[in-house]
């Protein structure tokens, strides 16, 4: 069964591209549109994986990496920070405050599932078949 992946993301036009490229991989996905949200969804769904914009009203990407992190359920979750944030510097910043991966946006629908699937558990993969169309595991 693909991953059930949880998004925190304030901005709309964001948030319906990531979801409709999970979406079109077979993906669960659930949506918060701020941090407090975002982790209270997180606790009752416990996701695969979680995609967290680091600048979101309430709590931002590192407060919610942070709880997420001491959290003996969700901690081993892989977060990706999903941002505008690009100068240098913003990548290890992220990394170091727990995140286990980092996208700048605008994101690029040809590589994004790759990029997000490379932190999933191979288990947890959409499959596709030979001619590219979606299959169940």
């Amino acid at each position: 069964m693909p991953a059930r992946i949880l998004i925190a993301e304030d901005n709309r036009a964001s948030l319906e591209l990531v979801e409709y490229l999970l979406g079109t991989r077979g993906y669960t996905t659930r949506a918060a549109s701020n941090g407090g949200e975002g982790l209270r969804i997180a606790r009752e769904m416990v996701p695969d994986l979680v995609i967290c914009d680091l600048q979101m009203p309430v709590l931002n990407g590192y407060e919610v990496v942070r709880v997420l992190k001491a959290d003996p359920l969700l901690g081993p979750i892989p977060v990706i920070a999903l941002t505008a944030y690009s100068m240098p510097g913003d990548r290890d910043k992220a990394i170091a405050a727990g995140f286990n991966g980092y996208l700048s946006k605008p994101i690029d629908p040809e590589t994004f599932i790759a990029e997000i699937e490379h932190f999933l558990r191979p288990e947890l993969r959409a499959r596709r078949t030979e001619n590219g169309s979606q299959s169940e595991p």
